[in-house]
């Protein structure tokens, strides 16, 4: 039986499937049809986006790189039709009750686009990692050696409210050499349809494949459950998302997974943490964008932190509502008001202007709580003491250690990698934003002159 959340827009609940299929009715016939067109239509997108990925394996850099510049031309000249599309979507999304947050992500305006297109012409501007050599050697026998990356294959994307998803994701596996197979979910069907739309036609124009961008979102939710089956056809799945969807993928899939994780983001405020530096990085790390991953969530404030007061009074100016413990509300500024946390904020990723704000003693007792309750993303610490920095980079086991800036900097783009897959929270070939390197692989070239092994 699934374990699966029953909100999650990626598996259906077995059992119901099990028991239609087991029926001996009519229906049974129908079900049965439905799922072997799914997984037909399903597998022969897979196999189409195989043949489009050996292509594009030969591509060169100022082949792909003229893919990436036209897609990043037409999604600016066509944003009329983009933005009528999203239009669609952010208002079915608002009638049926979807969070604010979700509603920001989903959600593209003109400077968005703009940003996608810059994004998409930084990653023209950096080097082709597909036949980067990793590391090389001529043995004593005069074998000569290099392993070299090479793209992955078929790359599968699994995603949610993302439509900024389906133009990084593309441009990420154009220039790595890898076909993609995106399923962005009901929620921004419209949008994602003319973005892919787009980019299969910007990609025929300069003569690549327009198969290395397919969406299965037609095929619904039975499609992302082939897709998670499709061992074999598909080299690696990626899913981007909420605790829900990612753990589905993860429970479910057949196929390789790299896992990305949910931002519980810490920041330490220390003793001598100074007061501007403190506020301007909380301010941003919390209100610029709250609705994304690398906004911080959990405030810890040492004892004797001169900057508490003010950090906390601006943040609250600022409209963010305070979840504290009840240390720091015994010292909050006059006028600053915060209701009193509970052991579930402590592991909430809010994604909305909530911070959760508890004192300790020490740079000890902050670790402990970051162990406790991190999720792995990105953990910050606002110091003048080099010696506090340095452990705090030493002893913290997450994808992004930050030292006196906003976590925000948690970012493929702001990272200098043009964009990213997503933020990868485990520890097996990626770890944190995941961008062109990332989506390759290696493989050992050995050439020699008659040589035998004896």
């Amino acid at each position: 039986m699934s374990t699966v959340n029953a909100h999650s827009d990626i598996v259906e609940d077995e059992t119901a499937e099990s028991e239609q299929a087991g029926s001996g009715t009519p229906e049974e016939s129908s079900f049965r049809t439905a799922a072997e067109d799914v997984e037909a239509g399903v597998h022969a997108a897979a196999d189409r986006a195989r043949i489009a990925a050996r292509r594009l394996a030969r591509a060169n850099r100022a082949w792909k790189d003229l893919g990436l510049q036209e897609i990043s031309r037409n999604i600016v000249a066509k944003q009329d039709l983009v933005l009528a599309a999203n239009a669609k979507d952010v208002a079915a999304g608002k009638a049926k009750g979807t969070s604010e947050a979700l509603l920001d992500r989903l959600t593209l305006t003109p400077e968005r686009i703009d940003g996608l297109a810059a994004a998409l012409q930084m990653l023209a501007g950096l080097p082709d990692p597909v036949g980067s050599v990793a590391r090389g050697q001529t043995l004593p026998n005069g074998l000569r050696l290099r392993q070299v990356h090479v793209p992955m294959g078929v790359v599968a994307a699994i995603y949610e409210a993302r439509p900024n998803v389906t133009v990084d994701i593309a441009g990420l596996a154009l220039k790595s050499g890898n076909a993609v197979l995106l399923r962005g979910g009901s929620a921004a069907e419209n949008t994602n349809a003319v973005l892919v739309d787009i980019i299969r036609d910007s990609l025929d124009a300069v003569g690549l494949p327009a198969d290395a961008v397919q969406s299965v979102d037609a095929y619904g939710r039975a499609g992302a459950n082939v897709l998670m089956k499709a061992r074999g056809k598909v080299d690696v799945l990626i899913p981007r998302g909420g605790r829900d969807l990612i753990q589905a993928v993860v429970a479910n899939a057949a196929v390789p997974v790299i896992e990305t994780g949910e931002g519980n983001v810490h920041i330490y405020l220390d003793h001598s943490a100074p007061v501007e530096m403190a506020v301007d990085i909380l301010l941003n790390a919390k209100t610029q964008r709250p609705s994304v991953c690398n906004t911080v969530e959990t405030l810890l404030v040492h004892r004797d932190a001169a900057a508490a007061g003010d950090v906390l009074a601006a943040l609250a100016a600022a409209g963010v509502r305070l979840h504290a413990d009840e240390r720091v509300r015994a010292m909050l500024p006059s006028g600053v008001d915060a209701q009193p946390a509970v052991d579930d904020d402590w592991g909430r990723e809010y994604m909305d202007l909530d911070l959760a704000v508890a004192m300790v003693d020490d740079m000890d007792e902050a670790l402990a709580h970051i162990r406790r309750w991190t999720t792995g993303h990105t953990e910050a610490i606002i110091t003048n003491d080099l010696a506090n920095a340095e452990r705090f980079i030493a002893e913290i086991d997450s994808a992004a250690v930050i030292v006196n800036a906003s976590t925000r900097f948690t970012d493929g783009g702001e990272l200098g990698l043009g964009a990213e897959v997503g933020i990868s929270t485990q520890k097996m070939h990626a770890r944190g934003p995941m961008g062109l390197r990332e989506l390759t692989t290696t493989k050992w070239i050995v050439q020699g002159d008659g040589q035998i092994r004896i």
